[in-house]
């Protein structure tokens, strides 16, 4: 559990509006560490793999997004799944416009620690204390009568395995630096022997 990996994506609108330091702070404060990190522009083939999307999930987004234009009164022009690819599309758009921060982090419990630290997926509804609620207030509702993807600053994944996935369309392995802090020491040392001489 002390080596678990997540990984993290700080998108355009986090780079453009200057959050890096905030978000590397947030993370690094938890007691995770940083053993990947470059800035990049990401490619449309390895957004398409990052985000790995079948027609389940298109049909199941897509079905919320036909609900929620019809409880809106809004016109309803395409089909469930339409809809769904659709998001896949203006994310790819979005991520592929400008340089992203890529960084795996390591620690105990990592993907979870990281993910309560960002928030839930849509910036209106995340909680105060998390990166998405304090930082942005776009929401669905907006990303959709303007025609894009959700500006919500930073990916993180949501489980384990997913990390593992994502960690090898963006980073090599060699680029991934296995090396020991010194606050590892107070987190992980069971007997905490080695802080007095």
């Amino acid at each position: 559990m002390k080596n678990e990996k997540s990984f993290v994506i700080i998108k355009p609108d986090g780079v453009q509006r200057n959050f890096i330091g905030e978000i590397i702070s947030r993370i690094e404060r938890t007691g995770l560490k940083i053993v990947a990190m470059k800035m990049a522009i990401p490619t449309e083939e390895q957004c398409w793999s990052h985000y790995n999307k079948d027609d389940v999930w298109f049909l199941e987004k897509g079905t919320k997004i036909v609900n929620d234009r019809t409880a809106r009164g809004a016109e309803v022009t395409k089909s469930a799944l339409e809809y769904g690819k659709e998001i896949i599309g203006r994310l790819v758009k979005f991520m592929t416009a400008g340089p992203v921060v890529i960084m795996v982090i390591e620690g105990n419990q990592s993907v979870g620690i990281v993910k309560k630290l960002v928030g839930s997926t849509e910036p209106l509804t995340s909680d105060v204390g998390t990166i998405r609620g304090d930082f942005t207030l776009d929401s669905y509702t907006l990303a959709d009568a303007d025609g894009r993807a959700v500006r919500n600053l930073i990916h993180c994944s949501d489980k384990p395995a997913e990390a593992e996935r994502e960690i090898k369309i963006w980073i090599k392995p060699e680029e991934i630096i296995s090396y020991t802090s010194i606050q590892e020491k107070m987190l992980y040392d069971v007997n905490l022997d080695s802080i007095l001489e």
